[in-house]
């Protein structure tokens, strides 16, 4: 039975979909279960996995506050499972081959009681390689809902909401697979301030399996859907309507980017000229996208990434 002080304390509920992510999974669970908040619920929801993720999850199922282990149909899937069993004031999931700094959930819980008018709060958050080494920091800014609808992507790993938000939405849609989460953001963002906290809570790994990496290319054709879907909605309509150009602009050059990590670099920059005959701020202000399909184009992409790569071996070296 928990104290009378525990029982005052915020309840947190956190999601983990897992499938075929041993490999990093452990240490996912690990991040959530030895945070310093003691008031929180932790649900794992895995899809049937075959690679020894299951006997992970078992090790750690009595603190635990449910698990299960059934085919279903995706990682919305999934994760919208895990937000019907979920009954803490403040919810978020992390994916299974990422995870917490130590002292992540403390300092969201703090930001959500000092901010009673906050509906999603998100920090800052690490790039990390398969082995766990940090390549880079992940810095974002305070954004509006505009900003959202044009595109302005927050990391994921880094993202707390409250319930009573989540709530009002139909979770995530499952007909997305790769901004499944940046309509989410949108949807709650609709319903009360989002804050960004200065500190960095999380880690995302970036490896050759992870969909950022394996199929980039397909990214960008779902902000083009997320613009239609949110056409649809009467409470967005017009706010989407004032920045329309600015909008699909962005649009295609998320399109760009993806495209280009994806290694398609000539239609990387056909759809960066997009975005820029429709609303040339939005291009201009990514002409690494410009700069980068160009070198591409002409063989000279491995040329650079070896320069960027000696670059960050010397900083660290400093």
């Amino acid at each position: 039975m928990l104290c009378p002080y525990l029982n005052a304390m915020t309840l947190v509920s956190i999601i983990t979909p897992s499938y075929n992510q041993a490999k990093y999974l452990e240490q996912t669970i690990l991040s959530v279960l030895e945070q310093d908040y003691p008031r929180m619920e932790y649900i794992v929801v895995d899809g049937a996995s075959t690679d020894g993720s299951v006997e992970i999850i078992k090790k750690y199922a009595d603190r635990l506050a449910h698990w299960e282990s059934v085919k279903d149909d995706g990682q919305a899937d999934a994760i919208n499972k895990g937000f019907a069993h979920a009954t803490g004031e403040i919810v978020a999931w992390l994916n299974s081959d990422d995870y917490y700094l130590p002292g992540t959930i403390s300092a969201a819980v703090k930001v959500f009681e000092e901010n009673p008018d906050v509906v999603l709060v998100y920090a800052n958050m690490l790039a990390v390689d398969e082995s766990g080494q940090t390549f880079n920091t992940l810095t974002y800014k305070q954004l509006t809902l505009e900003d959202l609808l044009c595109f302005q992507i927050i990391g994921q790993p880094a993202v707390f909401m409250r319930r009573s938000a989540l709530q009002k939405t139909s979770g995530l849609d499952l007909t997305f697979h790769f901004l499944l989460d940046h309509l989410l953001w949108i949807k709650i963002a609709k319903q009360g301030r989002i804050l960004h906290i200065n500190q960095t809570w999380s880690a995302a790994r970036y490896h050759a399996e992870a969909k950022n990496v394996a199929k980039a290319a397909e990214f960008g054709r779902e902000a083009f859907r997320i613009l239609e879907t949110i056409a649809q909605d009467k409470d967005l309509a017009s706010t989407l309507h004032k920045i329309d150009r600015r909008a699909h602009a962005s649009a295609f050059r998320v399109d760009a980017r993806y495209l280009l990590d994806g290694g398609l670099p000539g239609k990387a920059l056909s759809a960066w000229f997009r975005a820029l005959f429709i609303y040339p701020p939005v291009a201009l202000k990514r002409m690494n996208i410009f700069g980068s399909s160009i070198l591409n184009l002409l063989g000279l992409g491995k040329l650079r990434e070896l320069v960027l790569q000696r670059r960050k071996k010397q900083q660290k070296a400093k």
